[in-house]
């Protein structure tokens, strides 16, 4: 399975941003997508997943901000990021799970949110 984000990018605090994540190869074992970020001299942090039945886990720290959805028939995950703030700078990186819990990783794709 390859992982393909893109969409990151400078916007204004208060802004919105929509990431997107295509994967390819063997994308029909896969059952769950999601978004972790990694800001600058910080761990990695779960953001938001989402199973191909369309249950979805959020981060409180973006609780009512980002919104993550799937598309199945694309094999595309989203992340719309609503209200963003500083602090929600980083690269966000798409992961996927398959049925046998193995987990792929995409290249991640930079956000900052400027003051």
């Amino acid at each position: 399975v390859q992982l393909q984000a893109s969409g990151g990018g400078l916007v204004q605090a208060g802004g919105s941003l929509r990431l997107s994540c295509v994967a390819s190869g063997s994308a029909s074992s896969i059952n769950r997508m999601g978004w972790l970020r990694q800001a600058p001299g910080k761990q990695r942090e779960f953001v938001a997943r989402i199973t191909k039945s369309g249950n979805t886990n959020y981060a409180d720290s973006v609780k009512e901000r980002f919104t993550i959805s799937i598309d199945n028939a694309k094999n595309t995950v989203y992340l719309q990021m609503n209200s963003l703030k500083p602090e929600d700078t980083a690269v966000y990186y798409c992961a996927a799970q398959n049925r046998y819990s193995t987990e792929y990783w995409g290249k991640g794709t930079l956000v900052t949110v400027s003051s």
